[in-house]
């Protein structure tokens, strides 16, 4: 029985471009160190915020942000 497709099963499909130039850009970029934080990272922040709103229950307002 034959295929209508213009390719065998066995074959893989064709790529773009070839498979050796993969990784090139990537491996030409200089490595640019990371600069130094000066507040604390988000998912801290965002800890923080949780606790407040949700654990303690706090409204907002004046003293929302102070720590009894």
């Amino acid at each position: 029985m034959e295929s209508d497709t213009s390719y065998s099963v066995g074959t893989q499909m064709p790529t773009h471009g070839s498979v050796a130039k993969a990784g090139k850009v990537r491996s030409q970029t200089p490595v640019v160190e990371g600069r130094e934080r000066k507040s604390p990272s988000s998912k801290l922040r965002n800890g923080r915020n949780y606790r407040v709103k949700f654990i303690l229950k706090r409204n907002p307002g004046r003293g929302y942000r102070r720590w009894r």
